[in-house]
């Protein structure tokens, strides 16, 4: 007896980001897609019931961090640099997951990027593993699209 199509949930490792003006995106982790809000309490003075009203407070996104081992390529150092002199050099952002087949299914877009901090590697002689990059950017807006 057939139950219909089966849809497995995507799988987060297959992932790409993506910055305006940055070529490479290819990153081994991401965290901090968040959007909160604050409620507001508010109440008054002819209200029957002896409860406060929730009302709806002001949008809050949490900072993204990405992570990647170094290469040669500067971009992201150079945006930094950008920051650094004083320069609102903002960017549109995206983390895009993709299927099995590569196809994007799911972006979360970042509104008005920027480059709060870049974190070297921790280097230890007797260790083997990639040296990690880690960058957090600040961002005014999440916004997420499903390709279906």
């Amino acid at each position: 007896m057939a139950t219909g199509q089966r849809t497995d949930p995507y799988r987060s490792f297959n992932f790409r980001a993506e910055f305006d003006g940055i070529t490479v995106g290819n990153f081994s982790e991401v965290s901090g897609l968040t959007s909160e809000g604050d409620a507001v309490e508010y109440r008054e003075g002819t209200d029957l019931p002896l409860t406060v009203r929730k009302l709806i407070g002001l949008r809050k996104y949490t900072n993204v961090t990405l992570k990647r081992g170094y290469t040669e390529n500067t971009e992201l150092w150079d945006w930094y640099q950008n920051i650094i002199n004083g320069e609102a050099d903002r960017r549109s952002g995206a983390i895009i997951l993709m299927d099995e087949q590569r196809n994007d299914v799911m972006r979360w877009n970042l509104e008005n990027c920027w480059i709060n901090k870049i974190e070297g590697p921790g280097l230890n002689a007797t260790a083997s593993e990639v040296a990690i990059e880690t960058v957090e950017f600040c961002h005014e807006g999440l916004v997420v699209e499903v390709n279906a």
